[in-house]
């Protein structure tokens, strides 16, 4: 008889176990910041996600610098994209909201129009920088 109770709740045990497993989608719909500032910046980011193994749809908005993914879990985790996207170059925003930072060697390798951690570069793909150097000729 004690058998069988031991048998009973180990099966309980493992059936317990299981289902509080993280079921991982396939079609997962994930959204985080990264930073750029142009065109350029769009494609790389973009290419980048679209590289990692599980991801099926990347698109990245210029305005609002967020990143919109669909992507399998069980093949990719969103740190995984990340980490590729920080390698070409781009900033990113984890789930908290602290900014990750890339590397100054993966920084230092994107175009000089897209730093987009120089204020100026950003004042001009608003356009205030030129609008302000044609007063400043005034």
């Amino acid at each position: 008889m004690k058998k069988i109770i031991f048998i009973f709740s180990l099966f309980l045990i493992g059936f317990s176990t299981q289902s509080q497993e993280v079921k991982k989608k396939k079609n997962a719909k994930i959204a985080f910041e990264v930073d750029g500032i142009c065109g350029m910046c769009k494609k790389r980011i973009e290419t980048a996600a679209l590289k990692t193994k599980g991801v099926k749809f990347a698109l990245w908005s210029v305005k609002t610098h967020q990143l919109n993914l669909i992507m399998d879990e069980r093949k990719t985790e969103v740190l995984t994209v990340q980490q590729n996207i920080l390698k070409v170059g781009h900033d990113v925003f984890d789930k908290d909201g602290k900014k990750v930072e890339a590397t100054k060697e993966a920084y230092d390798s994107v175009h000089p129009c897209c730093k987009y951690r120089d204020d100026e570069i950003v004042l001009d793909h608003q356009g205030d920088l030129k609008k302000q150097k044609k007063n400043e000729k005034k």
